[in-house]
């Protein structure tokens, strides 16, 4: 079982923003951006372009109602969106508050924020989601 499979479980704690029965949305542990967050299917599929039409189509659409959510939450230009999956071996969505292009530069020192800065993004996140 991956880590993010364990994450939507709930047998590894997380900054959950987002949730149904078949999606997960959670804050990025090492994020690029406040309010970096990931959208992962609770099927664990290593390869986003492994799901068919269907659920890759509704990851999509939740994404979307996740990135509106951050984007209302954590002030920014827009959110970018990017699918790497080459760190774990499950399937998700990178949703990234933009100022500037350089800002979806996974390479640039990653951010510590506080536990507490985490949850607060992460509630605000959740809030918007819940409109």
């Amino acid at each position: 079982m991956s880590i993010f499979s364990r994450i939507a479980e709930g047998e590894i704690p997380s900054y959950k923003c987002a949730e149904d029965e078949r999606f997960y949305a959670f804050l990025d542990i090492n994020p690029v951006a406040e309010g970096h967050t990931l959208v992962i299917p609770r099927r664990e599929v290593d390869y986003i372009f492994d799901l068919d039409d269907e659920e890759l189509s509704a990851l999509h659409v939740f994404a979307a109602r996740v990135a509106r959510a951050v984007g209302r939450a954590v002030p920014c230009r827009k959110v970018g969106m990017a699918v790497l999956g080459l760190e774990v071996p499950h399937a998700h969505i990178h949703l990234i508050p933009l100022q500037g292009e350089g800002d979806m530069d996974f390479r640039k020192e990653k951010l510590h924020l506080s536990d507490e800065r985490m949850r607060d993004i992460a509630a605000r996140i959740a809030e918007e989601f819940a409109k």
